[in-house]
């Protein structure tokens, strides 16, 4: 077995336009670009490399894509669908390695080191995962081999992006000839304003910062951001000679601390009260069932909120214990609308978010002499159920059907785009 670690960082080409192209054979050799058609200045989520060649970006507005590529296709974003082929690249990894680490939607670590007996080299499998992925889903791979995680990433986003065959391997004995000259906004979680102190003390590429002694490096750090810098500063130096300890891991799970759920608003829509507490009770529709689903249950209730008339604004988070904890809709609304009452100050909300905190198992129910409360845990146990199977909007509250109700539109979205 190597004595280093054979780690790959697996991105899918620009993964949601890849996806629909593959649900549309015809549009194969036309520009595609992923977003919102029906809103001019809405963002590109993803471009086709079609796209790309005539200047399309993601993040670029609709407009703007329009008028660099005439024949461009834009598509609505599925945001289901690539999830689901998210997970289905992800079964194909493990099949390889068990240690398979997602780090987005498109891009997965793998540790391969163990598997180089049965499967061959690092680029022998890389070839075979992207044509196990190309063929199952459509979307084509590049694939970043490294040592470290940090080297993988840095081997795909710099190198393999631009490889016909989208695979390159980045070791430690590379570094010097392959990082060191990539100018220093290219290093791994440097992103614009850390850019511009680098560059203004002269640290223009990847290779200044690691040919610095680490004592001398974290005094010139001291000198831009403080005292307080030190950690970072090893950070810095250590991703700069490709120095990563952190392993991949399967899955990545720390204690459970709390159930929240928000909503951005237009303050201009929500100037009345009883419009505000529309979206507060669907807000707490949403935590107690994201609780049950997770079979948790909280005592402290918490109501974070943003308000302004235009000229002035008020923000507050505020907690709130129960007797008993709970996970149960018209107890969490009763606490919230508390909340609410006394500290909104009555101006446009901006922003709601509501939250279950110090939680514990719901296998365990207060009883109540005067309120059957496992009675109503079934019950919204069972809503949830229905839910899960025909959908967010097969049972719904009488008052999401109002102006002011955003159950709907959310039932259609997934992190805020359509599904």
């Amino acid at each position: 077995m190597p004595s280093e670690r054979s780690i790959l960082l697996v991105d899918g080409q620009s993964f949601y336009a890849s996806v629909e192209k593959a649900a549309h054979p015809e549009y194969r050799d036309k520009p595609v670009a992923v977003a919102d058609p029906e809103r001019r200045s809405g963002i590109i989520l993803a471009a086709c490399p079609l796209a790309k060649a005539q200047g399309v970006t993601t993040a670029s507005r609709v407009f703007e894509a329009k008028a660099l590529c005439k024949d461009l296709v834009i598509i609505k974003p599925r945001m289901q669908r690539y999830i689901t082929y998210s997970l289905l690249i992800t079964e194909i990894f493990e099949t390889f390695t068990p240690l398979v680490e997602p780090y987005s939607i498109d891009e997965q670590f793998l540790d391969v080191t163990g598997s180089l007996g049965l499967f061959g080299s690092a680029e022998e499998i890389a070839v075979q995962i992207q044509h196990k992925v190309k063929l199952a889903t459509g979307v084509w791979s590049r694939v970043g081999i490294g040592p470290t995680k940090v080297l993988a990433k840095t081997a795909t986003d710099n190198f393999a992006k631009k490889q016909p065959s989208g695979i390159y391997r980045l070791d430690h004995s590379d570094i010097e000839k392959d990082l060191w000259p990539l100018p220093v906004h290219k290093m791994f979680m440097v992103a614009s304003r850390m850019t511009r102190r680098f560059t203004m003390w002269g640290l223009d590429t990847i290779g200044h910062i690691a040919r610095m002694e680490l004592p001398m490096f974290k005094k010139q750090m001291r000198r831009m951001m403080g005292k307080q810098s030190d950690i970072q500063a090893e950070y810095y130096w250590q991703t700069a000679r490709g120095i990563d300890p952190s392993p991949v891991v399967a899955s990545i799970s720390a204690p459970l601390k709390s159930v929240s759920h928000g909503k951005t608003l237009r303050a201009s829509l929500y100037t009345r009260r009883e419009d505000i507490e529309v979206v507060l009770l669907e807000l707490c529709i949403e935590v107690c069932r994201r609780a049950r689903r997770l079979g948790v249950q909280g005592r402290v209730i918490s109501l974070g909120m943003g308000e302004t008339d235009g000229k002035r604004g008020n923000r507050f988070n505020r907690q709130l214990t129960l007797l008993h904890p709970t996970s149960l809709t018209h107890e969490l609304s009763a606490a919230v609308l508390r909340l609410f009452e006394e500290y909104w100050q009555g101006m446009p909300v901006t922003h709601i978010m509501i939250a279950l905190n110090q939680l514990s198992s719901d296998q365990v129910q207060q009883l109540d002499l005067f309120d059957d409360r496992y009675k109503t845990f079934e019950l919204e146990k069972t809503t949830d159920a229905i839910k899960d199977r025909f959908g967010d909007m097969a049972i719904m509250r009488a008052s999401s059907l109002l102006d002011a109700g955003v159950a709907r539109e959310r039932a259609g979205q997934i992190g805020g785009h359509f599904k």
